[in-house]
C-alpha cells in the first residue's frame, strides 16, 4: 500500500511538472487519468501491478 501511494504521487507531481513546464494542456492530463481509471479496472490491473512491484523492488536493491 506505501508503494502505491508514494507512486500515486511521484505521478502526480510529474503530470504538474508537465503541466507547467512541458506544455501538457489539462485536457490531456484528463484524458491520462482517465485511462488509468479504466485501465486498473480490467484484467491487466494485476500484471500491471505486479510489473511496477518488481521494477520497486529491483530499484530499491541497487546500492547507489
Amino acid at each position: 500500500m506505501t508503494l502505491s501511494i508514494s507512486l500515486v504521487l511521484l505521478l502526480l507531481v510529474l503530470v504538474v511538472v508537465m503541466l507547467r513546464k512541458a506544455g501538457l494542456k489539462p485536457v490531456h492530463a484528463l484524458i491520462c487519468a482517465l485511462f488509468g481509471f479504466y485501465l486498473a479496472s480490467t484484467g491487466l490491473a494485476p500484471t500491471i501491478r505486479d510489473f511496477t512491484s518488481n521494477l520497486a523492488n529491483m530499484l530499491g536493491s541497487f546500492k547507489f
